[in-house]
């Protein structure tokens, strides 16, 4: 049996990691990406294959050059706000675009895939921290894309066997350990490197979008797993399938939550430096708190993060940024 692993979205920030980690479990990561927002950088552990999962003829002829035993899939636009803009984009590229990998795997016997989903599956939680069985009532197109391509996992399971876990990140968060990758992101909305960047003078400050939540300090609390402990948690998925197993969906999180200001008091401790900040009001849509239930995961993957404390997390955020900026990818 093959041990080559398609990987689109090999050249992103999560799927870079993951060919990291596929590389060390000894598999073979084929990295498939567009490069609208990965980087030929961020692929060292395997081929990069230029392209797009809309374009059916070339994932034909990947899948007839490379025979991939698996599919670990993150192929997609992942800006929330920019969803809700721009929803015909993210159905396009999110939905159909997997339904065109879905049916070239099909056409080529591969029947083990991982797929990238999210907690942006659930909406508005209404226990916390949130099981996996959680009501799924999205509250955007980015994450109704999300649900209905786990619907669509299904349907090809039942139709032609094709087997597949569904990971619900929650804060996908942190950079490789050796700082070999890490998270960059144009436009960038995610907290820690905009805490980070805010810090490094690239903009003039981090915005704290609402102070009047219930919460401890008034600011929104989240879930933030390390992606190295992503990375592997996929490995471990990817284990799973090609032993057989059924098809599973597992929340990616820590069960651990931190707050907007908590996130900013990190990275000032690890740097020794403040940050600047501005205050203004909430941002619709944003749940007061998001934290995982992940002990179906722990349990099926004999697997727990590694990296659970926040300034551990910022540590290795904070030395990618500096490497990037040394080798003026920043």
């Amino acid at each position: 049996m093959t041990n080559t692993i398609l990987v689109t979205g090999g050249a992103g920030y999560i799927g870079s990691h993951a060919c990291k980690a596929l590389a060390q479990a000894g598999y073979f990561p084929v990295a498939y990406d567009n490069l609208v927002y990965g980087h030929k950088w961020a692929v060292t552990w395997g081929p990069l294959v230029e392209g797009d999962i809309l374009d059916r003829e070339k994932l034909d002829d990947v899948f007839a050059e490379f025979q991939p035993a698996g599919i670990m899939h993150f192929a997609a636009f992942i800006d929330v706000g920019e969803s809700v803009l721009n929803p015909a984009k993210y159905y396009r590229n999110n939905v159909s675009g997997t339904i065109s990998l879905l049916e070239a795997a099909v056409a080529h016997r591969c029947t083990r895939f991982v797929f990238s989903s999210t907690a942006a599956t659930y909406g508005i939680p209404e226990t916390i921290p949130i099981p996996v069985d959680h009501p799924q009532k999205p509250i955007n197109p980015y994450g109704w894309g999300k649900l209905m391509i786990e619907r669509i996992l299904k349907d090809f399971d039942h139709a032609f066997g094709l087997r597949h876990a569904a990971l619900r990140y929650f804060n996908a968060a942190g950079a490789d350990p050796d700082s070999d990758i890490g998270e960059l992101h144009e436009p960038e909305s995610h907290l820690i490197p905009l805490v980070i960047r805010a810090l490094k003078g690239h903009q003039p400050y981090i915005t704290i979008y609402g102070t009047d939540y219930p919460t401890p300090d008034g600011t929104p609390i989240r879930d933030y797993i390390h992606v190295t402990d992503l990375a592997e948690a996929h490995v471990r998925a990817l284990d799973l399938l090609m032993n057989g197993s059924a098809s599973f969906a597992l929340n990616m999180g820590t069960g651990r939550g931190y707050s907007v200001r908590e996130v900013i008091g990190a990275v000032e401790r690890v740097s020794g430096e403040r940050v600047p900040v501005r205050e203004t009001g909430r941002r619709p849509g944003d749940p007061t708190v998001l934290i995982a239930d992940g002990s179906k995961a722990y349990d099926l993957l004999g697997w727990k993060p590694r990296f659970t404390d926040i300034d551990d997390i910022v540590a290795s955020a904070l030395r990618w940024h500096e490497r990037a900026m040394a080798l003026s990818y920043i």
